[in-house]
């Protein structure tokens, strides 16, 4: 690409939809596979930097930063997640792929407790750098 480095960023969100018994277990570390929230984060954190393998048109980046958030409410686990690269390309699917690989994990680790538990509302909320600018999500809708 012809295009010059510069800082990238990109905010993306995740909804996971759970019984507030599960949430509760969560919590608690209750769950017999142990801390779902540390490890969901550590798995969103893997997620961004291996981007490249999981999405054929996507280039390895050089990823300086990437936080996961996760939140637990009555019935729902909100992910968001921040990536920042120096670099030619955007950081928006590092960013998605981090909050999707969360929320698989979330589910990987409460289905024997839960096996509805719904996925859903994985977005882009901002992102910014390159030639396009700033963009942001005007209103985070959620499903369910």
């Amino acid at each position: 690409s012809e295009k010059k480095p510069t800082l990238r960023e990109a905010k993306a969100s995740a909804t996971v939809f759970a019984s507030p018994e599960l949430i509760c277990l969560v919590k608690e570390k209750a769950l017999p596979k142990g801390d779902v929230l540390s490890v969901a984060k550590v798995a969103g954190i893997q997620a961004a930097k291996k981007t490249h393998e999981l999405i054929p048109m996507c280039h390895p980046l050089r990823i300086s930063h990437v936080d996961i958030d996760i939140s637990l409410k009555e019935n729902t686990i909100e992910i968001g997640s921040l990536v920042k690269a120096f670099d030619q390309t955007g950081v928006e699917m590092e960013a998605l792929v981090a909050v999707a690989v969360a929320a698989l994990t979330i589910y990987d680790m409460c289905k024997s407790f839960e096996r509805g538990i719904v996925i859903s509302d994985v977005m882009l909320l901002k992102k910014s750098g390159g030639r396009s600018g700033v963009w942001r999500r005007k209103k985070k809708v959620l499903s369910g």
